[in-house]
């Protein structure tokens, strides 16, 4: 079980850490670049490919689907409660407790845990997860409610193709699956790497309030999943997915619309910072329940 535990979490640590010592040598990394490569490019085309290529369940999909859209719905009423109670303002930090870094962090560690079929199901909490992102994590932010950004999101489109050729039983031509498949494979490597370059580069600023936040993002996010898991009957892979992409520390996006919306972005970025560290201390006790 341990060489099972460790094989998981080396790759993710080693490439993050290749990250973060390249900022920290001084040598130069295009964040901004890189992310829309990921977002615009690199996610569409791996959910697009690895969905064509495995033989998904429809019912596990589906299954997985609703749990990710309650697990939302769960996080944002205990989350806004706790911020509530604190006084704290919830547009600053409330995102934040809402989305957990199901991609980045979350779909190396399904595809390393769980294997193919895995990484199907982490990445349908990945789309749920980015749908609703890119609409009530903006107008949480905003204060608006807006559209614009997820039509202008390429995953979205993607996450749609991707549905219909499920529920349809589509098959794209060899050359869209083998081309989707090659641009989908950097993606993974990618957001490890860039996520140990924003570890490099965050600094946190208020470590009480951010350590506080950070044990609540990641505390809660296991409770909710192991309950989700047990009362909506999931099981076996299913299970581990939703627990693990559950328990996943502050996604990184969250410090990305503090910026956009002037959200204290130095204190969120101090969660996202926090919250990753405690989760890599705490992965192989999570990993250990799962499998």
């Amino acid at each position: 079980m341990l060489l099972n535990i460790l094989a998981v979490i080396a790759p993710v640590f080693i490439c993050a850490l290749l990250g973060y010592g390249w900022v920290k040598q001084g040598l130069a990394f295009d964040t901004p670049f890189v992310s829309r490569l990921v977002m615009e490019v690199g996610a569409p085309c791996l959910i697009f490919s690895t969905f064509m290529e495995i033989s998904v369940d429809m019912d596990a999909f589906k299954q997985m689907a609703l749990a990710a859209f309650v697990a939302l719905l769960v996080f944002g009423v205990i989350g806004g409660s706790v911020l509530y109670f604190a006084k704290l303002e919830q547009r600053t930090w409330l995102p934040g407790q809402i989305f957990p870094n199901v991609g980045n962090m979350g779909m190396p560690l399904c595809l390393l845990a769980f294997g193919n079929e895995g990484l199907a199901l982490g990445m349908t909490y990945f789309m749920v997860n980015t749908v609703f992102a890119f609409t009530i994590g903006m107008m949480i932010s905003s204060g608006k409610l807006s559209f614009r950004e997820l039509l202008r999101n390429p995953m979205f489109y993607a996450v749609i193709i991707t549905v219909l050729c499920l529920f349809t039983g589509t098959r794209p031509p060899q050359w869209i699956e083998n081309t989707t498949k090659l641009l989908g494979n950097f993606t993974i490597p990618l957001m490890l790497i860039a996520m140990g370059v924003s570890l490099a580069r965050f600094e946190i600023t208020s470590l009480k309030r951010s350590a506080a936040l950070s044990v609540l993002r990641l505390g809660m996010g296991f409770g909710v999943g192991v309950l989700l898991a047990h009362w909506l009957g999931l099981t076996g892979v299913a299970r581990g997915i939703m627990i693990l992409q559950s328990s996943m520390p502050v996604a990184v996006f969250s410090y990305l619309f503090a910026v956009r919306y002037n959200r204290s972005p130095e204190e969120v970025a101090g969660t996202v910072v926090i919250s990753t560290l405690l989760s890599f201390a705490s992965l192989p006790a999570l990993l250990w329940f799962v499998l």
